[in-house]
C-alpha cells in the first residue's frame, strides 16, 4: 500500500527535476526576452517587415507556453505539498490514492520538462523530416525498414506528436525501400536527431526457408522542418524540377496523375521528391521545406567539420557505424552503441517506446548554443 512517506520522498525527486528544467530554461532571461519582445510588437511599425512579424510572433508563443508550462507543473507541485500537509493531520484512504496517482502524473511530466532543457539548438523546437532508406540485402532489409517505420509511428502515437508521409518507395515483394516523413509537433526534430543514423537488426529471416539468422541495416535521416531561415538562399536557375506519377502508399487519398514532385539542387546535387500530397503545388511546397532542410544539414555538417578540423579529429557516418543493435535471436537486446543503453524488451520497442535511448542521448550529447531569433 501507498504510504505517506513515500509520497514526500517522490516529492523531493520532482522539486528536484523542476529545479533542473528552471535552471535550463533560465527563466529570467526568458522573462526579459519575452518583455522586449510584446514591446517590439507594440511599436507602430511592428508590421512594416512581415517575415520578422511572424518570427517575432513564432518566437513569443513559444516563450509564453515555455513559461506557463513550468509555472503549471510549479503550482501542482505546490498543490501535492498541500495535500501532503493535510494528510499528515487526517487518515484519509481516498485522498492518498489521489496523490499516489497525481505524484506519478506529476514526476513524469517533470522529468519530460527538465529533459526538453536540453534542446538548445536552432531548430529543436522545429518539425522533423525524416528518410528510412533500406540497406543491402533485399526483401529482408526492405522489410526491416517498414519494422523501423512502424516503430516511429507509434512513437509519434505515444507523444501525440502528427506523422504523414511525403514520399513512400514499397518494397520489391515486401516492406519498404525508402520513405519520407513529416513529424509535427513541439521539439520533435530535438528529440528525433538522437536518432539519425544506421540501425541494425540481427534476427532468424522469416524468408529464409532454412530459417538463419540475417543481418539487416536500415539508415535514417533526420532534418529540421525550415521556414524562416534567411541564411538559405534558393536561386530559381539552381533547380531542376520533374514531375512524375504519384505511386506506391496512399490510396485513393493520391492523385495517380503527374503530380508527384522530384527537385534537383544543381549546385549540391541534392535530389528531394514528395507525391502523397494532393496536388502538384502541394507536393512542389513540400518539397521545397525538404530541400531547405537538406541545405540546412549541409550547411550544419560542414561546420561540424569545420569543427572537427580544428581539433583533429574528422568523423565520418559509414553504412557499417551503427547507432544501434536490435537482435531478436539468439537472445533479445536492443542496444544503443553511443550512450551503452540497453534493454531486453524488444517488443517494447519495437511498439515505440525509445525515450530512454533518446534521454540518453540527449544527456550526453554536446549542448547547442541558443534557440532565439538572433
Amino acid at each position: 500500500m501507498y504510504q505517506l512517506d513515500q509520497a514526500i520522498l517522490r516529492l523531493h525527486e520532482i522539486d528536484r527535476l523542476i529545479a533542473e528544467a528552471g535552471d535550463g530554461l533560465n527563466l529570467p532571461a526568458m522573462k526579459n526576452e519575452l518583455e522586449e519582445l510584446h514591446a517590439e510588437m507594440a511599436a507602430p511599425d511592428f508590421w512594416s517587415s512581415l517575415e520578422r512579424a511572424q518570427r517575432v510572433n513564432k518566437r513569443v508563443k513559444l516563450l509564453e507556453r515555455r513559461i506557463d508550462h513550468f509555472e503549471k507543473v510549479a503550482a501542482r507541485s505546490n498543490n501535492t505539498r498541500e495535500m501532503i500537509d493535510l494528510l499528515e493531520e487526517v487518515d484519509d484512504a481516498d485522498l492518498l490514492a489521489e496523490l499516489e496517482q497525481e505524484m506519478e502524473a506529476l514526476y513524469v511530466e517533470a522529468e519530460e520538462m527538465a529533459l526538453a532543457t536540453l534542446l538548445t539548438g536552432p531548430y529543436d523546437a522545429n518539425n522533423a523530416i525524416l528518410s528510412l532508406h533500406a540497406g543491402a540485402g533485399g526483401t529482408e532489409a526492405q522489410d526491416w525498414t517498414q519494422m523501423l517505420y512502424r516503430m516511429y509511428i507509434r512513437w509519434c502515437e505515444r507523444r501525440g506528436y502528427t506523422l504523414r508521409a511525403l514520399d513512400y518507395l514499397e518494397g520489391d515483394e515486401a516492406g519498404i525501400k525508402s520513405v519520407t516523413f513529416m513529424v509535427e509537433g513541439e521539439n520533435a526534430y530535438g528529440y528525433l536527431k538522437a536518432e539519425k543514423g544506421v540501425h541494425r537488426l540481427v534476427r532468424i529471416s522469416p524468408f529464409d526457408a532454412s530459417a538463419r539468422r540475417h543481418t539487416s541495416f536500415a539508415s535514417l535521416d533526420v532534418m529540421p522542418e525550415i521556414e524562416d531561415d534567411e541564411e538559405i538562399k534558393i536561386e530559381p536557375d539552381d533547380l531542376r524540377i520533374d514531375t512524375y506519377r504519384s505511386s506506391g502508399a496512399g490510396g485513393q487519398h493520391v492523385n495517380k496523375t503527374d503530380s508527384a514532385v522530384r527537385i534537383t539542387h544543381l549546385p549540391t546535387g541534392i535530389v528531394v521528391s514528395c507525391q502523397n500530397e494532393r496536388s502538384q503545388i502541394q507536393n512542389r511546397e513540400t518539397a521545397m521545406k525538404m530541400l531547405k532542410a537538406k541545405l540546412a544539414e549541409l550547411r550544419e555538417e560542414e561546420r561540424m567539420a569545420r569543427m572537427a578540423g580544428i581539433k583533429g579529429e574528422i568523423k565520418k557516418i559509414e553504412w557499417g557505424s551503427q547507432i544501434r543493435s536490435y537482435v531478436f535471436q539468439p537472445y533479445t537486446m536492443v542496444k544503443d552503441h553511443r550512450t551503452n543503453a540497453e534493454t531486453g524488451n524488444v517488443d517494447a520497442v519495437m511498439d515505440g517506446e525509445i525515450d530512454d535511448f533518446i534521454t540518453e542521448y540527449l544527456k550526453k550529447a554536446p549542448r547547442e548554443g541558443g534557440d532565439g531569433l538572433d
